[in-house]
């Protein structure tokens, strides 16, 4: 197989988030991917070894890149209220740009196997781990309430930020996303905050 780098690999991941938004994960045949990548469709199966592989490998990649960048925009940050925001912000524009990744993400993960659901657990976990830095960071300043539960206030934070992402892209991505982030910020921070 071959490495899982270069433009035929990048072109094959780009070409599945925009099939497999279009025509669901089951109707998104490896031969539909392949002409949109504009590659033959055995040049897939040197990158990939199947569908399955596809959707966890798209996930992991542009989850994977957006965690890191959070990370980065989040160590930069000030403050707690500040390093919320950016969490917030990121989750929500990032989706807001790439409303095909949306989809996948929102809708197509959740129907697919268990397989695909293990395989995109470690970055998912990876994401877990961010948000709770962030709680936990609150916490040890001093800003955020000191007997929050760590894990309750990510799902919490996730949860929220999961749901109005699967309603926007119920309603078809018809309005503004990221209009959202500063009542969601303030619901959360305002929610966590000592009295």
């Amino acid at each position: 197989m071959a490495k899982k780098t270069g433009e035929k690999y990048q072109a094959i991941i780009d070409a599945a988030v925009a099939v497999i938004a279009k025509h669901g994960y089951h109707n998104a045949q490896v031969s539909r991917i392949a002409k949109e990548a504009k590659v033959a469709d055995g040049t897939i199966y040197l990158y990939f070894e199947n569908k399955d592989d596809i959707l966890i490998s798209l996930f992991n990649e542009k989850m994977g890149q957006f965690i890191e960048t959070c990370r980065g925009r989040i160590a930069e940050a000030k403050t707690i209220e500040e390093k919320l925001y950016v969490l917030v912000h990121a989750h929500l524009s990032q989706l807001a740009k790439d409303p095909n990744m949306a989809k996948v993400t929102q809708i197509e993960l959740r129907q697919s196997n268990p397989e695909v659901s293990k395989g995109i657990g470690a970055v998912l976990k990876q994401y877990f781990n961010l948000i709770d830095d962030v709680i936990r960071t609150g916490i040890e300043q001093g800003t955020f309430r000191p007997e929050t539960d760590v894990r309750m206030a990510r799902m919490m934070i996730f949860g929220t930020l999961d749901e109005a992402t699967t309603s926007w892209v119920m309603k078809q991505c018809k309005y503004d996303l990221v209009s959202l982030v500063d009542p969601i910020h303030n619901l959360f921070l305002y929610g966590l905050m000592r009295r």
